[in-house]
């Protein structure tokens, strides 16, 4: 049984990404190909949004979305501790601080409720980061981001296809930043990574920033680095963008087996919460489980794989060690960390596989 079973979804459009990946070697266009172009409409589609700009990866395409907004020494970026490191490493990257707050017991996402408190003069900006693949409250952030003029950019690498009151992950704020490595819903076969916005002149700069800060050839009037995409990754996703849909629908049946069958469960577990006015794409399917190495364990004696993901929130790694913050500052991330274990999920999980995953949680 794969985990995220990338062999079945190549199987399924093999021959368009073989036509695709033969085009982009015979024009030779390797960097800044016509397929970047051709995704980035697509995505901006896709969203509802006027612009997308896609990056090398996901964390690229946050650095450059916290460069565009002028985030540097000094300044302060809210976010949460429990993500992946990319998250907090490009607001440190910057000489700015990243500043935690916890996240809600239901969604495990960013807590609104405790937004405004961490809100100081130094607040540059807030990113909530949409974790297992539903987005945070946007609604609630997006209202206390405005009363106090910040802006606000979406981590949406797990989330991008999810909704938020029938708007797309990615088009809920000023900035969106979605992830295309391999294992997210929607990967390529190597980095990358894309952002959304409406601001036309935002948009512009995180273009420039992402092409070394070059507004036209041999002129360079910012700072940048080198972000692109290849076109040989934006070939690969443009197929698998137009399964993009189907395989969310068949996460959504994979999930909603895993949550009946906990929910008649013996075992002591808490399942995963789609809010109210929420979708999920189901990046993981992550339960708590207070055994949860007992319980990764009787899995793994029937050969069904789990993973515990950011099981060291990102206060209690070494590198945030002088930000000051101790265990039991953040107890709900602590709680989620320790119980997290994720289960297979992808869309291609057989009835049969289902039925084992199934017949080992009861």
């Amino acid at each position: 049984m794969e985990f995220i079973d990338l062999k079945a979804q190549q199987a399924r459009i093999k021959p368009e990404i073989d036509r695709r990946i033969a085009t982009v070697l015979e024009h030779g266009r390797y960097i800044m190909g016509p397929e970047v172009g051709e995704l980035e409409q697509h995505l901006a589609e896709y969203v509802g949004v006027d612009y997308c700009i896609s990056a090398a990866s996901g964390t690229d395409s946050l650095l450059i979305a916290l460069m565009a907004l002028g985030v540097g020494y000094g300044d302060e970026v809210i976010t949460v501790p429990y993500t992946w490191i990319s998250t907090a490493e490009v607001i440190s990257l910057l000489g700015a601080k990243p500043v935690f707050i916890d996240i809600e017991n239901d969604s495990w996402n960013m807590d609104p409720n405790l937004l405004e408190a961490a809100i100081t003069d130094r607040t540059k900006a807030i990113m909530p980061v949409g974790i297992y693949g539903q987005t945070a409250d946007m609604t609630a952030i997006n209202e206390i981001a405005d009363r106090h003029g910040l802006p606000v950019i979406e981590d949406g690498a797990q989330s991008f296809g999810a909704t938020h009151h029938g708007k797309k992950s990615c088009a809920l704020s000023l900035v969106g930043s979605t992830s295309f490595f391999p294992s997210k819903p929607l990967g390529g076969y190597g980095d990358g990574g894309a952002l959304f916005t409406n601001d036309e002149e935002l948009a512009k700069k995180m273009g420039q920033i992402r092409l070394h800060g070059q507004e036209k050839k041999h002129h360079h009037p910012i700072l940048g680095l080198n972000g692109r995409l290849d076109t040989l990754q934006a070939a690969i996703i443009l197929p698998k963008l137009g399964i993009f849909d189907d395989e969310i629908k068949k996460r959504q049946r994979v999930a909603k087996r895993y949550i009946d069958t906990l929910s008649n469960s013996s075992q002591e577990v808490t399942v995963p919460c789609v809010t109210e006015g929420n979708t999920s794409v189901w990046a993981q399917f992550t339960i708590l489980s207070p055994d949860r190495d007992a319980f990764a364990a009787r899995l793994g004696e029937r050969n069904i794989p789990t993973v515990s993901y950011y099981s060291v929130p990102l206060h209690l790694q070494p590198v945030f060690a002088g930000l000051g913050y101790k265990l039991g500052d953040f107890p709900v991330s602590e709680l989620v960390a320790k119980q997290g274990l994720s289960l297979p999920m992808n869309p291609y999980l057989s009835e049969t596989e289902i039925d084992q995953v199934c017949d080992s949680l009861t």
